[in-house]
């Protein structure tokens, strides 16, 4: 028990030093730089609702991954469901890293999650902590009001638009090259809200104990980081913005407050829930952050804290 006290200790003071350092680097573009970003354990990036790794030559993760390889990462993304439960996903995100690291050989995997991705990153940390040193999550829904839930595209398309939105998913996962991925669009039948609520319950780590607080820095050894935008119309050039909810502390599908787990990095970049991973093609919105340099900056803040 000392131990286990201890080491979460070293690292909850690693993450304040950590902090500390990358806070200097909060705005504008960090310079790629030869181990800027070469973290002791691979980078696992999860993608969200409907996402892929690429299609037809185009990155989910626009840029990011080179960039972080570029700068000393080592660098893996994850292939899961496009429509189907955290757990669902979270059980194919394991055996994925299971069979990265008996080819590879390496122990643990920092977690990275936007949206969807990040209840998913939370499910594999929840069920084999073992294999995580931390999960950071981008506008991941953790927790959501049932209007929240409705009154946005991805609601839209589950509750009216059910035949569409399976169909879709399947032609996501052929076109990605993972026909056999299953897609289930009943895991999503019921009610939103309540189905994150009984998700939560089974996997607390990291929540926040009060409405748009913080949550425990590090559990079971496992650090925890959370970050989001707030803007849902960014750049009138983008076509993703026409979709998205423009209402105050929500990047267009994600409230604000609902992204918190863990440390929360800042939930107020000026960017929409497609911005957050660098789409549509690096359409932001004038003056807002490089959104790739998000990644680089916790990639370094990682590296920093021994993970």
């Amino acid at each position: 028990m000392f131990k286990k006290m201890l080491k979460a200790s070293c690292l909850t003071l690693g993450m304040v030093l950590a902090s500390a350092s990358a806070s200097q680097a909060a705005t504008g573009t960090v310079v790629s730089e030869s181990g800027y970003a070469q973290t002791r354990y691979p980078i696992v990036l999860v993608h969200g609702f409907m996402g892929f790794d690429r299609i037809l030559g185009v990155d989910y993760w626009y840029q990011i991954p080179q960039a972080l390889r570029k700068s000393g990462a080592k660098v893996y993304i994850a292939e899961v469901s496009q429509l189907n439960s955290n757990s669902v996903r979270g059980e194919q995100l394991l055996q994925q890293i299971q069979a990265w690291a008996a080819k590879d050989g390496f122990t643990k995997v920092n977690l990275i999650g936007h949206s969807q991705g990040g209840p998913t990153a939370r499910y594999v940390a929840g069920v084999a902590p073992k294999w995580v040193a931390s999960v950071t999550t981008m506008a991941s829904p953790h927790t959501i009001s049932g209007a929240d839930a409705a009154d946005n595209v991805v609601g839209d398309m589950l509750s009216k638009y059910p035949d569409f939105t399976l169909a879709m998913a399947k032609m996501i996962a052929l076109l990605s090259g993972r026909p056999s991925n299953p897609q289930d669009i009943s895991a999503f039948t019921g009610n939103f809200a309540d189905e994150l609520a009984t998700f939560n319950a089974k996997f607390p780590a990291g929540l926040p104990s009060v409405p748009c607080g913080e949550g425990e820095p590090v559990v079971k050894g496992v650090a925890y980081f959370s970050a989001s935008g707030n803007r849902g119309k960014t750049n009138s050039w983008d076509p993703s913005d026409q979709i998205m909810v423009d209402k105050p502390d929500n990047d267009g599908i994600v409230p604000r407050c609902s992204s918190h787990l863990g440390k929360v990095l800042r939930d107020d970049y000026p960017w929409n829930h497609l911005d957050e991973v660098n789409q549509v093609f690096g359409l932001i919105g004038k003056g807002a952050p490089d959104p790739v340099s998000f990644y680089l900056q916790q990639a370094n803040r990682l590296k920093l804290m021994g993970l």
